[in-house]
Formats: structure tokens, C-alpha cells, sequence
């Protein structure tokens, strides 16, 4: 199984070498890494590179573009991929380092699984609604639109769906991953394995902070947005459509009087 890891990098220059130090640390090491500047205005490409230098072992491609979006850096990734298996990791979070060996193990127990996520920061699901999950639960599209568990930084999935499902959309800013998986999941097997695997934003709350998950109004425009898409692609009727934007608002409020109760 050989697997590219593709990191966009933007600006990253106090977190990029915790990020690569824990591919570095992975039990199994993946078949490449390819990392995307998209524009960086600090040293984030002298870190990289100063890397490269000192970590041989490490088969890394540093790749610069001019700044046009943290969309097209992963989908510049994902064209340069050579592995028949794409992980995606993200420039300011940290995979623990049996991550992969772990998700290979998962993979090889059950071939027919496309597209396998994890969970992170120690979190575990007993349930989700009506859904009992388990060590391991397919997720389904409309799952998904329920609550996002897929979280970009957790998965690994074929490079053969992004021949068939495309790439990342370019021109929506916030809950683009969200889009992405859905059309995935639509088509192909997507697991969670219910374990917490990857540590991100340092280990904070998933929203509030600082960085486009703290944009608690775009974000949401961008979660409505995939609900219409979902019901285009008629992955969703109207009838459900109307009932998810109804809880996708509630839970957007819900997280602004979260947030607001954690400033105090």
C-alpha cells in the first residue's frame, strides 16, 4: 500500500514542523509527501526545506503556487499524488504516530472500505441521533449532513475516487472538506474508525478559535450550501432538505452560545 500524504501549507511557519515531525514519527512511514505553499508570506518555505535537507528518508516534494486558496493547494496535491492511497493532513495539526500503521491494519482486515476516517483530540461516539456507532460504522452522505464527523486531517481514502469524484470546489471558502465527502460518501464505502488518532488546532475546540473554522457565520453558509448541493445531486429529497437547514441553524446557534459562554 503505498501512501502520499498532501499537507497545503499557508503562512505555517510556527506549526509545519510539528506537523512533518509526525509523519516523521509514524510507525509506517507513507511512500511520499507532498506539500503545497500556496503563497506563503513567512519562512514557512525555509522550515520546509531545511527539513528536506536534514530528512532523507522522507520522500518529500515541496511545491510553491502563487496564493489561490487552501482548495486548490490540496488539489494541486492531489494531482501530483503518485500513491494508490491519498492521506490529507493539514499544516497546523499533528497525527499520533500510529496513525497510519493503524488505518493500513484497518484497510487490509476489510478491502471493500474506500475511504477511512478517525476521530481526534480524544473524542469518541457512542452515537450520533438514531445512528449507534461502533469500532468501526459506514457513514452514509446524509449522516454527514447531520454532523460532520469526517474531519480533513483523520482520512485516508483511494486515489481512484478522485478520478471519479472529482476535486475539492475552488471557489467555496468554508465547509468545502464537507462537500468534498459528501459526494464521496455518495459513491463509495466511508468508515469511521472510532478511535482518536490525529490532534488538531492544538488540541482546542473545534470552533470559536482563530483560523476559517473560527468564522462561525461563513461556516454556516458554507454547511447550507452542501445541503442544497446534496439536494441536487439528490442525495437528499425536499423534505429532508428543509428538515437539515432547520438543524443546521439550531446548531448554529447553539455554537454561537457556546462560544460566547467560553469568552466570559
Amino acid at each position: 500500500m503505498k501512501i502520499s500524504v498532501v499537507i497545503p501549507m499557508y503562512n505555517s511557519r510556527n506549526t509545519i514542523l510539528n506537523t512533518l515531525n509526525s509523519v516523521k514519527n509514524q510507525t509506517i512511514l507513507p511512500f511520499e509527501v507532498v506539500i503545497i505553499d500556496d503563497g506563503s508570506k513567512d519562512e514557512s518555505v525555509t522550515v520546509v526545506e531545511d527539513f528536506i535537507s536534514v530528512n532523507s528518508a522522507l520522500n518529500i516534494q515541496l511545491v510553491k503556487q502563487k496564493n489561490r486558496g487552501v482548495s486548490s493547494a490540496r488539489n494541486v496535491g492531489l494531482k501530483l499524488a503518485k500513491g494508490d492511497w491519498i492521506a490529507l493532513l493539514d499544516s497546523d495539526d499533528e497525527w499520533l504516530p500510529t496513525k497510519l500503521e493503524r488505518q493500513i491494519q484497518v484497510l487490509n482486515e476489510n478491502p471493500t472500505i474506500d475511504f477511512l476516517g478517525t476521530n481526534r483530540n480524544g473524542e469518541y461516539f457512542d452515537k450520533i441521533l438514531w445512528k449507534k456507532l461502533g469500532v468501526l460504522t459506514r457513514i452514509s452522505p446524509k449522516l454527514l449532513m447531520v454532523k460532520f464527523i469526517f474531519v480533513v486531517p483523520t482520512v485516508i481514502f483511494r486515489k481512484k475516487i478522485v478520478l471519479d469524484a472529482g476535486y475539492f470546489d475552488e471557489t467555496q471558502k468554508y465547509a468545502e472538506e464537507g462537500n468534498y465527502f459528501i459526494r464521496i460518501a455518495q459513491k463509495y464505502n466511508c468508515y469511521l474508525l472510532n478511535e482518536s488518532l490525529v490532534v488538531t488546532g492544538d488540541g482546542k475546540a473545534h470552533f470559536g478559535h482563530s483560523g476559517l473554522s473560527g468564522n462561525l457565520k461563513e461556516m454556516e453558509r458554507g454547511e447550507l450550501k452542501n445541503l442544497k448541493d446534496a439536494l441536487s445531486l439528490k442525495i437528499i429529497n425536499h423534505f429532508q432538505y428543509s428538515f437539515l437547514v432547520l438543524f443546521s441553524i439550531l446548531k448554529y446557534f447553539r455554537r454561537i452560545v457556546i462560544v460566547k459562554t467560553r469568552q466570559e
